[in-house]
């Protein structure tokens, strides 16, 4: 998603109609009764060069810059164009210097056909012609049939996405020659540059600009070397998204040992990564037909196939169809989540329930059809379901799919839960049932073994870290109340009915302190200056709140009558995975290029999540020296640790390399997400209060009074907004006096807390206190005799720190196996 600040005035633009060109009888509209072949005559002959003679009275392609010496020329278009003008803004290349060294610029409005005067035109006395354009080669195989014919000392050399050696050339055993600006992914204006840098070499020898030419390629460069060692993609320490806490998905795309299941587009797609047996995946109505092409050429016998609710009804059934035709043996997955939840949660198209759905897909002739649900009595006396339709509970999910498997042809099974992140919306509005029910988890009972993770998959079962080791505990904030991690066997889950949450106190509220920090007081920063654009890149997880910073952002600036333009990174985003917001402000819109932060050239990071803004695409956008980062140094787990119960929170090296980035001096590290919960008693006020701690020191080039406008304009939890934006500038002026209000301490002198690491003799009493409470004096005592044997056999191998290596060890886990939990520990 994107937004800029843009003119709109109906007289900007003057339409000119061709004088060149002469319309046929009647004109180029399509008529009745026309046959075929009119119409195709009329296309050919009159309606393309209709659009060319538009094309040539309204100046759509035209020379941007251009020079008395011209040279080299660059032709683009759209996004690439403006890539283009950033790349040679990074260049130190403006339009006095282009015209120095001979560049001429082509700006392409209609991409094809592409209209030959002007191309001959700007070819004229042009050496060499450089097509920057994204993917395939639309703009550059066009130029080069227009100019193939002319003579041999007049046609340049066209060069695009490969360099001389050419497309078809087999130098290297390639079956190619070398990319010059590849066609896979997208351009960024780092590779525009460095392209441009290379074709232009020879052309600015001697020339001011050489210098800083070389200087920008060089740092482009190095850059990217940094990268290849230090931004490693890594699931185990990267954000990558993830089923929301409650997902249907969770449970619903569970294969039986020894089946496997092929995925499609929607949220279910996400559990390629997710270690369930589920590999390929296909486009939008095609699901599961890949396994008719598949199915004759392998031993394998059947299949199960996911395929969602809004997938369905868009072209869904059209595959179900054709893999009934084909007589192949696999089971539709089909995933009633009663929303389109990948994008946003929109309402289908049209009308759409299992039951119409279990009826269409049987006309189509796929039996049986099994309904699992977790909700199995809430279907009427008298649903129109499809004859022989069953209901089972997803406790027998597993069964259900083991009978599914063995039966010929196609059958189905429905999964109908309604989506997790849907539910969360209806309860807000009051539209869905919202039981008074919780889970929680004894952590005096809890072993940490994880198995918890293993039934549910849910991001809200998270680490606890403890004196007896790591526990779990229930996220009640974005818990959805799915209680599947409850379905296993463990003796640590409490379920409370009829009971609500306690919100946590707002610690400034509750605290006579708070009034020692009023904003009025606070000191007005020296803001930076926009006369050259100033790029702010703010990164976290989805649905915390990181795409409104951005929306806040560029409003601001329009308010204040600045250029903008924001492009929101998201993606899954919404499923917990990374977000990134690119804002670029400047004194006008007519000197924002690029609608992303650069190579090296963020101004500003503010770093919503750690592990994000260590990512390999932030760091790149970081300039040491030159980027400020306003990171929040608050924890929050990612969905490696559902797989993996040992994980560990990557926060140490992600800050580091952060700091690498961007220089230590250049770094601020906020405990905000802590803070701001316990000032503002919610989680989602973290982002406004980074945004407040940002622009307190100085590094957001906009008014207060247009950041407190936008927040107004955005209309969502205003006075909220404003205060936690306030407390976020209260912190960066006196950030211990706010750490101190937020943990409730009221005395006047400073109170620093040291967490010591215990020492052994600590270890080992605060265990033997917790086994005599477990039993009694004399089994404790039982404890303290063995671990005292291992340290004095231990104390003869060494001396110092070391030698108590293995009676730490043995101190620890000998207490948890006499401290086992059975039935009797567990009621105690």
């Amino acid at each position: 998603e994107s937004g800029a600040s843009v003119e709109l005035d109906p007289d900007r633009v003057q339409i000119a109609l061709p004088t060149d060109f002469e319309l046929p009888a009647g004109g180029l509209n399509i008529r009745w009764p026309d046959a075929v072949l009119e119409q195709e005559a009329r296309m050919n002959n009159y309606k393309w060069y209709a659009a060319l003679a538009y094309v040539r009275a309204n100046k759509l392609n035209r020379i941007v810059w251009d020079s008395p010496r011209a040279r080299i020329g660059i032709i683009t278009a759209g996004k690439s164009y403006l890539d283009t003008r950033q790349a040679l803004a990074d260049l130190g290349i403006d339009e006095n210097v282009a015209r120095d060294i001979g560049i001429r610029l082509y700006k392409v409005g209609m991409t094809w056909p592409l209209e030959a005067e002007g191309v001959h035109e700007f070819a004229h006395g042009l050496e060499e012609i450089l097509v920057v354009e994204e993917k395939r080669q639309i703009l550059e195989y066009q130029l080069k049939e227009e100019l193939y014919n002319l003579k041999d000392d007049v046609r340049p050399r066209v060069v695009g996405k490969f360099d001389d050696t050419g497309e078809w050339s087999n130098q290297q055993g390639a079956g190619h020659g070398d990319w010059l600006l590849p066609a896979t992914y997208e351009l960024n204006p780092a590779q525009i540059a460095r392209a441009i840098a290379a074709r232009i070499s020879k052309y600015f020898a001697g020339h001011p600009i050489e210098q800083r030419v070389r200087e920008r390629v060089a740092y482009l460069e190095a850059k990217e070397a940094v990268l290849k060692v230090s931004a490693k993609p890594d699931l185990t320490k990267d954000r990558v998204p993830h089923f929301c806490s409650g997902c249907p998905h969770n449970t619903s795309t569970k294969v039986p040992e020894g089946s496997r299941a092929l995925a499609g587009i929607g949220c279910h797609y996400m559990v390629l990564w997710m270690d369930r047996e589920t590999s390929t995946f296909t486009h939008m109505g095609a699901e599961g037909t890949t396994w008719i092409g598949h199915a004759p050429f392998t031993s394998e016998q059947h299949v199960f196939t996911n395929l969602g609710d809004g997938t369905y009804f868009h072209s869904g059934l059209l595959a179900i169809r054709a893999s009934v035709a084909a007589k192949v043996n696999m089971t539709y997955k089909i995933l009633y989540n009663d929303a389109v939840a990948m994008t946003g949660g929109q309402a289908f198209d049209g009308p759409l329930d299992p039951g119409r759905i279990s009826r269409q897909i049987a006309a189509e002739g796929v039996t049986p059809i099994i309904v699992v649900t977790d909700e199995p009595d809430k279907y009427p006396a008298g649903y129109d379901w499809a004859p022989g339709v069953t209901i089972r509970h997803r406790s027998e999910l597993d069964q259900v799919q083991r009978e599914l498997r063995e039966v010929k042809g196609i059958s189905a099974m429905i999964y109908d839960q309604t989506c997790a992140a849907e539910k969360r919306r209806r309860r807000k509005n009051k539209t869905y049932p919202d039981p008074a029910k919780r889970a929680v988890i004894n952590e005096a009972v809890c072993e940490g073994c994880g198995d918890c993770s293993v039934q549910s998959n849910c991001l809200s079962v998270e680490p606890l870290e403890t004196e007896f080791g790591r526990k779990r505990q229930i996220n009640q904030s974005s818990c959805n109340k799915d209680f599947s991690c409850v379905t296993g066997f463990c003796p640590s889950f409490v379920t409370v009915e009829g009971g609500g949450l306690k919100k946590p106190k707002k610690a400034a509220t509750a605290n006579s302190g708070a009034a020692t920090l009023p904003a009025t007081k606070l000191p007005q920063p020296t803001l930076p200056s926009t006369d050259q654009p100033y790029g702010i890149l703010v990164t976290g997880i989805g649905g915390t709140g990181v795409v409104t910073v951005g929306q806040i952002l560029a409003m601001a600036a329009h308010v204040e009558g600045k250029g903008c333009s924001v492009l929101d990174m998201s993606g899954l985003a919404q499923k917990g995975g990374p977000v990134m917001s690119h804002v670029r402000l400047a004194d006008s819109p007519d000197a924002i290029h690029s609608t992303r932060v650069g190579t090296g050239a963020a101004d500003l990071v503010i770093g919503c999540d750690v592990i994000v803004t260590a990512s390999r695409d932030a760091l790149s956008r970081m300039g040491e020296g030159r980027t400020h980062a306003a990171v929040n140094s608050t924890s929050t787990p990612t969905a490696a640790f559902v797989r993996n119960p040992d994980w560990q929170y990557p926060g140490a090296v992600s800050e580091s390399a952060i700091r690498a980035a961007c220089g230590s001096e250049h770094v601020d590290l906020i405990d905000a997400g802590r803070i701001a919960t316990a000032l503002m008693g919610d989680t989602i006020a973290t982002n406004m209060f980074m945004l407040g701690y940002a622009w307190q020191k100085g590094w957001v080039p906009l008014t207060e009074a247009a950041i407190i406008k936008a927040i107004e304009l955005n209309g969502v939890s205003i006075e909220f907004n404003k205060q936690a934006f306030i407390w976020g500038r209260s912190a960066a002026h006196d950030l211990a006096a706010v750490e101190k209000l937020s943990r409730g301490k009221v005395t006047e002198a400073q109170v620093i807390e040291f967490k010591r690491v215990p020492t052994l003799d600590a270890i080992i009493a605060k265990r033997a206190e917790a086994l005599t409470a477990y039993q009694d004096a004399a089994y404790a005592q039982q404890y303290r005799d063995f671990v005292a044997q291992v340290r004095a056999a231990e104390s003869r191998l060494g001396d110092g720190v070391k030698s108590s290596r293995l009676t730490e060890a043995v101190a620890r886990y000998l207490f948890k196996l006499m401290a086992y939990k059975d039935e009797y520990e567990v009621a105690r």
